[in-house]
């Protein structure tokens, strides 16, 4: 009994140390950014954005601004961008700025449409 007893705590804690020590979503999505595996990156930034976290929503437009992982696409960009930034993300904020620079007044116009479409349907509209 004492030995069960003391091979179930052994496998409590290493399974505590475990799980301490892996990652989370942020950090494999990094990782997988840091390394050029920008597809990857970008469906775990994509379902934390659509899960309303700032952080990946500034990731995701930078992203798509910059063509990695998806095709180069300045309204997806703004839209995520303005969506970080309206959540206080000021890196995302000061790239929205290098980002509209190039866009038309119509174009900004369509990207303000799909923000308010995205953010209307719960993140569930957000890729057209």
């Amino acid at each position: 009994m004492r030995k069960l007893v003391i091979g179930s705590l052994i496998a409590a804690v290493l399974g505590m140390t475990n799980s301490a020590a892996m990652a989370g979503p942020w950090e494999d999505g990094m990782a997988a950014y840091n390394r050029g595996d920008y597809v990857p990156a970008i469906q775990v930034f994509r379902g934390m954005a659509k899960a309303g976290n700032a952080k990946a929503q500034g990731m995701l437009g930078a992203m798509y601004h910059r063509g990695q992982g998806v095709a180069k696409n300045s309204a997806h960009a703004f839209m995520w961008l303005s969506l970080a930034a309206s959540r206080g993300d000021a890196t995302a904020k000061a790239e929205l700025k290098t980002v509209s620079a190039t866009m038309t007044a119509q174009d900004i116009a369509r990207a303000k449409e799909m923000m308010q479409a995205c953010e209307t349907s719960d993140y569930r509209n957000c890729e057209y």
